[in-house]
C-alpha cells in the first residue's frame, strides 16, 4: 500500500485500515504507512525534528501505538499528512482518538526508557485535500506542551534549491522495510533523489492510485529502485540541505523502479 496508505491503491488501502483495526483486539504491529526500503538506522539525536504519531487504543502498545511519522516545524507545531487523521486509516472519527500523542525522542518505539509522548491540543487538516488524487496532504497538529526549540526543522521556501531535480534528499520513518509488512521498531533513512515533475506525470498520469501534481507534490527515489519510503512512513520528512522539503504521502509500491515516492510539497501547502 502506499499512500503510505494508499501505496498501492484505494483498494489497498480499504484492506489495510482492516488489518489496522486488527491492534485493536490484540497486539498486531501498528501500520499505518509505510518503512523505509533499503535504508539504515538513523538517532532521533541527530534528527530529533523525526517523530512518530501513536495512539495505543487504535494500533496497540507493542510499538508505542505506532501509525505515521511527523515532522517538526515549531516549538508547538507539528506536521504530518493529512491521510493519517482520516477516519479511513485511524479505523473512528479522529474525535473518538482521545489518546493521540507526538513521539518524540525516542529511536526505539519499543522502549519508553527515552524520549517524550505530548498530547495532541488541536488538528488542522488541509480543506483542499483531495484523498482521489492525493493532492493537498498535509496536516497541523498544535501540541498542549511545546517541545525544545532545538527540535525545530526549517521549512524550504517556494522553488528553493533543495526542492529542485536532481537534489539528494533523504526520508525517515518506522516503515515498512520490505514492502510486505516488516515493521521497523527503529527509526531508519534513506538517501533518494528529486525527480523531474515530467518524470512523476508519467508514472502516475492518473489511476485509482492518485494523479501526480507538481503544485502540491513532488517526487523522490532511485531510478534504478529499491530506495523509497513505504507503508507506515506516511507523513514523514523529506530533508535536503537542512530543510523540509515534502511529507511521505503515496506511490504505487515500494521501492519500484518506474513508481516513484510521491511527497507533499510543503513549501507550496504548508499552513
Amino acid at each position: 500500500m502506499r499512500r503510505r496508505w494508499n501505496r498501492s491503491g484505494r483498494a489497498g488501502l480499504v484492506a489495510a485500515a482492516a488489518v489496522l483495526a486488527a491492534p485493536l483486539c490484540g497486539p498486531a504491529p501498528a501500520a499505518a504507512d509505510s518503512v523505509v526500503v533499503g535504508g539504515s538506522p538513523a538517532g532521533v539525536d541527530e534528527h530529533p525534528w523525526v517523530v512518530a504519531l501513536g495512539s495505543r487504543d487504535r494500533f496497540g502498545g507493542e510499538r508505542s501505538g505506532q501509525f505515521c511519522g511527523g515532522v517538526v516545524v515549531g516549538e508547538r507545531t507539528v506536521l504530518t499528512a493529512a491521510h493519517c487523521v482520516d477516519e479511513e486509516v485511524l479505523g473512528t472519527a479522529l474525535s473518538r482518538v482521545p489518546d493521540l500523542r507526538v513521539i518524540s525522542g525516542r529511536d526505539d518505539l519499543r522502549s519508553t526508557a527515552k524520549g517524550r509522548e505530548t498530547a495532541v491540543r488541536e488538528v488542522w487538516v488541509n480543506p483542499e485535500y483531495d484523498s482521489v488524487t492525493n493532492a493537498g496532504d498535509i496536516a497541523r497538529l498544535t501540541l498542549a506542551e511545546p517541545l525544545p526549540a532545538s527540535s525545530v526543522l526549517p521549512v524550504a521556501r517556494p522553488g528553493a534549491a533543495e526542492e529542485k531535480a536532481g537534489s539528494k534528499a533523504a526520508v525517515f520513518g518506522w516503515g515498512d522495510t520490505t514492502g510486505n509488512g516488516t515493521y521497523s521498531s527503529r527509526l531508519r533513512s534513506v538517501g533518494v533523489t528529486v525527480l523531474e515533475d515530467a518524470t512523476c506525470r508519467r508514472a502516475y498520469p492518473g489511476s485509482s492510485v492518485g494523479r501526480y501534481q507538481a503544485d502540491t507534490m513532488l517526487c523522490a527515489g532511485d531510478p534504478r529502485g529499491g530506495r523509497d519510503a513505504c507503508q507506515g512512513d506516511s507523513g514523514g520528512p523529506l530533508v535536503s540541505r537542512g530543510k523540509l522539503i515534502g511529507l511521505v504521502s503515496w506511490g504505487s509500491g515500494c521501492g519500484r523502479a518506474s513508481s516513484p515516492g510521491v511527497y507533499t510539497r510543503v513549501s507550496e501547502v504548508a499552513p
